[in-house]
């Protein structure tokens, strides 16, 4: 039989979970689609929309995630636009990964050969169906160890949601250790919620890479 501290604690800690994974998944969905569409303009968009891009990955990757998040949630209400706590944190995180996940995809856009480019051509294909269909998949197979050491990142640092009063698995495990004044079990619990969230994450990200590798690609 468990002392009410650990039924509580137990009982916090998995709503907290639920909702750390309702905050990490579109959010990580969010931020590598923003990257591929980044990184794609980034790499073969027109001089002004490269800028504009580059200037937004400056941004995002050049400041503090948790100013964001503030800006978003207590910033813009100055401006008239409200966000609840649950949309702030995945906004922000989605354009906080998406800045990173653009920067992956660019070096990966960049690494692949332009004779694919000007072969795919030849073969009558136009430039966007030769980026959609050559480029970006080859592409996809060399930024996929970083865009996925990117999501392991974002699971570690959605723990900053509860800044914005959004209260997942560390906003929940705060309010109990400040509760009990069980601070060390408590975040070690917490770190172990983490570190298996980390390690799904890591399997799940392995039998991607191993589902589209192909013999051979990438290498020297």
């Amino acid at each position: 039989m468990l002392s009410p501290f650990y039924q509580e604690l137990v009982e916090s800690l998995n709503r907290g979970f639920l909702m750390s994974i309702g905050l990490i998944v579109p959010s990580a969905m969010g931020g590598v689609c923003i990257g591929i569409i980044a990184g794609c303009l980034r790499a073969f968009g027109d001089s002004f929309v490269r800028k504009i891009c580059d200037i937004y990955a400056s941004i995002f990757r050049g400041t503090p995630l948790v100013v964001q998040l503030f800006v978003l949630y207590f910033g813009l209400p100055n401006l008239g636009i409200y966000l609840s706590p649950y949309w702030a944190a995945v906004i922000g995180f989605m354009l906080c990964s998406g800045a990173y996940q653009s920067e992956y995809i660019r070096g990966a856009l960049l690494s692949i050969k332009r004779n694919q480019y000007f072969g795919a051509q030849a073969l009558g294909f136009s430039k966007f169906q030769s980026i959609i269909w050559v480029i970006i998949p080859q592409a996809m197979r060399k930024a996929m160890p970083g865009c996925g050491n990117e999501i392991v990142y974002l699971i570690k640092y959605s723990s900053l949601a509860y800044v914005v009063t959004f209260m997942e698995l560390t906003g929940e495990g705060k309010t109990i250790a400040t509760e009990y004044f069980r601070f060390t079990e408590v975040f070690a619990i917490i770190g172990l919620y983490y570190l298996f969230l980390v390690s799904l994450a890591t399997l799940m990200l392995k039998k991607i890479e191993r589902a589209i590798h192909i013999p051979g690609f990438g290498k020297s």
